[in-house]
């Protein structure tokens, strides 16, 4: 089997987690909960999430990457994953005994004073899924995907499961005064029984990992946990720490931006914040690919790096995701009048920030293509800089743009960030570890994807909206990129995937 078959098999699994995972939520949760709770309600749990994802850069401080550059190599990956995963367990607890402490301040301080359980539930949610970063790093590391996609696909079904449960089974059960569940299911918990059903699922998923701890036995002479061991990761990985939180900064912040720089009272504020949040997950089928190609990427990299062509293999896997990118930009733009009915009525007026921020992921799957270099290289730094960089864009924009257009300035913001990132990262990488990206191509062909959309937006309106000639035009145009691509990189992509 050939180098990139391999890759693009482990993409697949890695995806059907995080693919299909996506998809159910988009395909059912989205348009349920947009049908469900109101914008402001929504706007809630967008904000809680957004705090979150910052917190988890806190909890694993990017360990999982460490552990891929330290037990890479079979003969090290027990002490590497011991010294982790210790390391990790110690200080989770740590950390979720002082969010459980400071939960009121912290509640208040997020304008929701009367709900600091949020910020509790939010603690274990964080501490079991920090607990489990590390043996999915493991499982990753060797080559299980089967047993991480059945992982994280349970999690996924248990999540959903559970959120059916209590917005839909437990309200029956209580009006119909079945099992008593008048006197132990309460509705005004509302949007919260999302939170609780992810930390049911998170809960489950730590325990079936848990054989996985056990799972990386010792050989003869080694000690598990390593202090010295533990200062070369913790140095490999701090940069990479604040490369997290400026990513994730890229990634969240605009919600928070939003809902402390719009005008109006909270309500207002966060009905912003949900309608942008709603909006921003039709975009996630570019998202879903990008990430589900990064989980196989990483250690693939990592893996391939001691190969006389390496770097020309790096090479070709940017230049295949950027035309899988491009197809997934049209796709969707180009059928955005089925895609809309994926949220509820009330958030479809947001609809215009989509093929902005689809760009924008494919920019971020970009990046994670010509990034790679510096972590090759053991040169983990320049990944701080670029992501700090990107933050700033990503801030200073948001400061600009929110007051004037809202959150469309946050989609720009977005975009800005990630190309600024690409650009960056491949003019440093160059200089530093060089490696031969088709530049041309891959601007070409984005170029027209690009184009062929804003051919589409003029000639769409004069067709009508669910028309049988608008359908006809978007295969059509669809059709015409599909024409040129193959016509002309036939016989590059063959080569490629023969590798």
């Amino acid at each position: 089997m050939s180098i990139l078959k391999k890759l693009a098999g482990e993409t697949a699994l890695y995806g059907l987690s995080s693919i299909l995972g996506r998809l159910l939520t988009f395909v059912f949760l989205t348009p349920y909960l947009t049908r469900k709770f109101v914008p402001d309600q929504m706007g809630i749990q967008i904000d809680l999430y957004a705090w979150a994802a910052f917190l988890m850069v806190i909890f694993t401080y990017r360990m999982e990457t460490a552990l891929f550059r330290f037990g890479s190599k079979k003969e090290n990956r027990f002490n590497a994953f011991r010294t982790a995963s210790n390391t990790i367990f110690g200080s989770t607890l740590t950390l979720i005994f002082i969010l459980i402490l400071l939960s009121q301040p912290i509640a208040n301080f997020l304008e929701y004073p009367e709900h600091s359980a949020y910020v509790v539930c939010f603690a274990f949610i964080l501490g079991f899924d920090a607990l489990a970063a590390i043996p999915f790093a493991l499982l990753r590391l060797q080559g299980k995907a089967f047993r991480f996609a059945s992982i994280k696909l349970l999690n996924l079904f248990i999540h959903l499961g559970s959120i059916l449960f209590f917005l839909e089974l437990c309200p029956f059960l209580a009006t119909n005064e079945l099992f008593g569940a008048q006197n132990w299911y309460n509705p005004n918990i509302g949007i919260a029984y999302i939170f609780i059903a992810n930390l049911i699922a998170s809960a489950v998923t730590f325990a079936l990992l848990l054989p996985t701890y056990f799972s990386e036995r010792a050989e003869k002479g080694e000690e598990g946990f390593n202090a010295d061991l533990l200062k070369k990761m913790l140095v490999y990985a701090a940069p990479l720490v604040i490369s997290g939180f400026a990513g994730i900064i890229n990634e969240v912040l605009d919600r928070t931006l939003l809902k402390m720089m719009l005008t109006g009272d909270l309500e207002t504020r966060m009905t912003q914040v949900g309608i942008y949040g709603a909006c921003y997950k039709i975009a996630i089928f570019m998202n879903l690919f990008t990430q589900a190609f990064n989980y196989a990427a990483e250690p693939f990299f990592f893996k391939n790096q001691d190969r006389e062509d390496s770097r020309k293999l790096y090479a070709g896997v940017a230049y295949l995701f950027a035309l899988v990118g491009c197809f997934a930009f049209l796709g969707i733009t180009l059928f955005m009048d089925i895609a809309q009915y994926f949220v509820g009525e009330d958030y479809r007026e947001g609809l215009s920030i989509v093929p902005i921020l689809l760009l924008a992921n494919l920019c971020l799957g970009l990046y994670y293509n010509v990034a790679i270099w510096y972590k090759l290289s053991n040169q983990t730094h320049y990944g701080a800089y670029i992501a700090v960089i990107g933050a700033s864009v990503t801030l200073l924009l948001n400061l600009i743009l929110i007051p004037l257009i809202g959150y469309m300035g946050s989609a720009w913001a977005t975009l800005a960030c990630y190309a600024t990132m690409v650009g960056v990262a491949y003019v440093w990488g160059q200089k530093h570890y060089p490696i031969p990206y088709p530049v041309r191509k891959i601007m070409s062909y984005l170029a027209l994807a690009i184009s062929i959309f804003l051919l589409f937006s003029v000639l769409k309106p004069s067709l009508g909206t669910h028309s049988f000639l608008g359908y006809l035009l978007s295969l059509f145009l669809l059709g015409i990129f599909t024409g040129i691509v193959w016509l002309s990189e036939q016989k590059t992509i063959s080569k490629l995937i023969k590798k």
